[in-house]
């Protein structure tokens, strides 16, 4: 949880940005991603450097360091730069003018050329980055307020991110790439990710799922992660996304940075297409993918259309899951309402295939305000594991009312809250089968299911209970009428004798 302090301090950064000439919010964050990145890399080797002070390796350079001894060679302007010019510590204290120049000219080129395996993900995609801060006092403001954060803590650094994320979709400007974090870590909770998962979010946007599963690994297998071969499949092999767009897969590999995931498999491609091949690859995918309707037939991968001849992405993600997840592997996903009873037979066909083929396990139901101001969309969650034999026995549906903010456009906290509850039941499903229909949560038998042509939504297993209500007699209303309307005359009439009317 970060303070009121550094709320203080990245609020300050932000207005910098604004007052600056930079108004769109993913173009404030981006910006600020950057110069994150900048002062990372000179932290890191500074933290190297003082080590090997201290063994007393005076001398000792470390080939695979980012800023190297001598000079380094911009292709863009064709000069050779002192690489200490290129560090932080260094240039942050140049005059405004010159730091200004540096940072543009030779800082931002310098970490554009600077992917390779062993630096992290987030260098992979600088290619097409732009600097977009154009006067030297601004970028002064922000350098000396990220100077201020303590960047070598990646728990607080990866709190401040999630804090500059929630600001970015406060503002109103592209938050529709931002699932609302409390929703992601309730998915989290409920599917338990594991030290040896491998986890994939084939619609990562900044990656929400991948980063609250990161955090739950680190709070709840503490001393596995201390093993060798656990923290190295944490920092590198565990964590896999995917996104179509640039600016995405630069904010969610530096907040997986940020998290203390330096390498994860972060791929630009898009998900539905012949571009990804991922098949049986994945122990746990988390996501909440785009409901953007339909699209080309052509650019779908046609191993996704053999389940479902669809062009509804809501469809077709589903499908997607089921191939890159292993045997045994498990998914949660969010789905608009209409995947739970459209009438199509690509609707009914996915169902079918979740029902049948694979062992589908719950259907959460959330209330239509989740997404506001963004969206007023109803959707569900879906928890499924990938068995292709079946194995569907009884499916667990819960009705969320409340999830701990108001449904309107302004979301504030309040007190009604069903999250706690959904995570509590889940994990004890056993303890379900006493409950009724008249419930908010139940089981319901597969073969009910079946009859009921594979219809997931929990209004059709539901049961209302009607209460009676009885109604007073129409001569007794009538009366009261009377004695009212009597009470009122006799009041007129006192009044106009008081004012001798």
């Amino acid at each position: 949880m970060i303070t009121g302090k550094i709320k203080s301090q990245i609020d300050a950064i932000w207005k910098s940005f604004w007052t600056g000439g930079i108004s769109n919010s993913i173009d404030v964050l981006e910006q600020m991603t950057y110069l994150f990145f900048m002062k990372m890399l000179d932290d890191a080797q500074l933290n190297q450097e003082a080590t090997a002070q201290a063994m007393g390796l005076k001398d000792f350079e470390d080939p695979k360091a980012v800023f190297k001894k001598g000079n380094w060679h911009n292709p863009d302007t064709n000069k050779d730069v002192p690489y200490s010019n290129l560090r932080w510590n260094v240039f942050r204290q140049f005059t405004p003018e010159k730091m200004f120049d540096t940072v543009r000219f030779d800082v931002f080129t310098f970490i554009k050329n600077i992917s390779n395996d062993e630096t992290s993900a987030y260098s992979r995609f600088m290619n097409d980055a732009v600097f977009l801060i154009q006067q030297p006092r601004t970028l002064v403001k922000v350098v000396e307020g990220i100077q201020e954060l303590d960047m070598n803590d990646r728990d607080t650094m990866g709190d401040v991110y999630e804090y500059v994320l929630g600001k970015m979709a406060e503002s109103g400007t592209n938050g529709q790439f931002r699932t609302p974090r409390h929703i992601i870590r309730m998915m989290v909770e409920l599917m338990q990710p594991k030290v040896d998962d491998r986890i994939c979010d084939p619609a990562m946007g900044t990656a929400g799922f991948l980063v609250e599963s990161a955090k739950y690994l680190k709070a709840n297998y503490t001393q596995e992660l201390l093993k060798k071969q656990n923290l190295t499949h944490f920092r590198t092999g565990m964590f896999s996304g995917f996104d179509t767009d640039p600016k995405m897969l630069r904010i969610g590999s530096m907040n997986l940075m940020l998290n203390g995931v330096d390498n994860p498999n972060i791929v630009a491609q898009d998900s539905l297409s012949n571009q990804n091949t991922k098949e049986s690859t994945y122990t746990l995918c988390l996501a909440n993918p785009p409901f953007s309707g339909s699209l080309d037939h052509d650019v779908v991968n046609p191993t996704l259309l053999a389940m479902t001849r669809t062009k509804k992405t809501e469809l077709l993600f589903i499908s997607l899951f089921i191939r890159m997840l292993e045997l045994g592997g498990r998914c949660a996903s969010i789905v608009p309402d209409g995947v739970l009873f459209g009438n199509s037979t690509g609707h009914k066909s996915i169902r079918k295939e979740l029902v049948d083929k694979q062992c589908l396990q719950a259907v959460i139901s959330m209330p239509s305000g989740v997404f506001k101001p963004y969206a007023g969309v109803s959707t569900a969650i879906l928890i499924f594991t990938k068995t292709d034999k079946g194995g569907t026995d009884k499916v667990w549906f819960y009705d969320m009312k409340a999830d701990g903010f108001s449904l309107d456009d302004k979301r504030n906290p309040i007190a009604d809250n069903d999250i706690p509850d959904v995570i509590a039941r889940f994990k004890n499903l056993t303890a379900e089968e006493n409950r009724t229909r008249k419930d908010q949560s139940f089981l319901v038998p597969v073969e009910e299911i079946r009859e009921k042509g594979y219809d997931l939504s929990i209004n059709k297993y539901k049961e209302v209970e009607k209460v009676k209500v009885e109604y007073e007699k129409p001569e007794v209303v009538l009366g009261r009428i009377e004695a009212l309307q009597k009470e009122i005359s006799e009041a007129i009439k006192d009044f106009k004798e008081m004012l001798k009317i």
